[in-house]
C-alpha cells in the first residue's frame, strides 16, 4: 500500500502541473485538471500532499449546499480525452497517445486504469509522462466515462454516496393521542455502471450508521431535528471514509 500510495502521490504532481508544459493548456483543459486529481486521490486514499488537499477540499466544496454537486465529475477527466482530430500532438489530446510507455512499463493495451499504477516501476522517471494517461479516454459528453468501468477495478467510483438530508425531524405532540410525529425528505446520490451519477429518493432508515445527529430517531420519540449532507466512500483498496456537512 505504501509503494502505490506514494507512486499515486508521484502520478498526481505531474498531473497537476501539467499546465506548466512549454505548450499552452486550454482554459477548459486547466479546469477538468481537478477532477483527475480528485480520482486519483480518492483511488489511493486521499494521501497526505498538497495536491490530494486541494482535490479533497474540491471534493467537499461541491457536496456544500448549494447546489449539492457530484462530487467526483469524471466526465471531466482526463484533461482534453475527447480533443478534436487537428489538435495533434498538443500537451493534452488523447492521454493514452501522449504517454511514454517504455519509460513507466505500461502495458500495450490502450487502457491500463488504475491497475497500472501498480505496475509502475519504482525507479521510473514519469516526467514528461504525465500519470493521467493511465486513466485515459474517461471524458464523455454526456457525463459517462467512453470506456467500459464496469470491472472491480473501478468499484471505488461507484462506491461513493451523497446523502442529502434536506429536513429530518422527530417531535412528540402531547394530550391523549400522545403522537409521535416525523416528517423527512432525504435524497440519495450514486454512480451507474458507467459512471453517470443520479439523484433518488430515499429516507432515514437507508442512512449510514456514522452519519451523526439522528440519534433515538424512531425510539421513545426524543425531538429530533438535523439537515446535513453526507458522503462516504471506499478507495481502491476498499477502506471506508465519509464526510457530514451540517446546514
Amino acid at each position: 500500500m505504501c509503494l502505490k500510495t506514494n507512486l499515486l502521490r508521484r502520478g498526481l504532481a505531474i498531473a497537476v502541473t501539467t499546465a506548466g508544459l512549454a505548450v499552452p493548456v486550454p482554459q477548459a483543459a486547466r479546469a477538468y485538471q481537478i477532477d483527475c486529481a480528485i480520482l486519483i486521490c480518492l483511488a489511493g486514499g486521499w494521501p497526505s500532499s498538497a495536491e490530494c488537499n486541494t482535490a479533497r477540499s474540491v471534493f467537499m466544496r461541491r457536496i456544500t449546499p448549494w447546489p449539492v454537486e457530484p462530487p467526483l465529475q469524471l466526465w471531466n477527466c482526463p484533461l482534453g480525452a475527447a480533443m478534436r482530430e487537428d489538435q495533434g500532438d498538443q500537451p493534452l489530446p488523447r492521454l493514452h497517445d501522449i504517454a511514454d510507455r517504455e519509460t513507466v512499463g505500461l502495458s500495450p493495451v490502450p487502457f491500463g486504469g488504475l491497475d497500472a499504477l501498480g505496475r509502475l516501476r519504482p525507479e521510473a522517471d514519469l516526467s514528461g509522462s504525465p500519470a493521467l494517461s493511465l486513466i485515459a479516454e474517461y471524458s464523455h459528453a454526456d457525463g459517462a466515462a467512453d470506456v467500459d468501468i464496469s470491472g472491480g477495478a473501478y468499484d471505488f467510483v461507484r462506491s461513493i454516496r451523497v446523502f442529502n438530508v434536506e429536513y429530518a425531524r422527530q417531535w412528540h405532540v402531547g394530550g391523549d393521542a400522545d403522537i409521535c410525529r416525523r416528517s423527512q425528505r432525504v435524497r440519495r446520490g450514486t454512480y451507474g455502471v458507467e459512471g453517470r451519477f443520479g439523484w433518488e429518493s430515499s429516507s432515514v432508515a437507508a442512512l449510514p450508521g456514522t452519519f451523526e445527529g439522528l440519534s433515538g430517531w424512531g425510539r421513545d420519540c426524543p425531538g429530533v431535528s438535523q439537515r446535513a449532507v453526507f458522503v462516504d466512500w471506499r478507495d481502491y483498496d476498499g477502506n471506508y471514509g465519509y464526510e457530514q456537512i451540517e446546514y
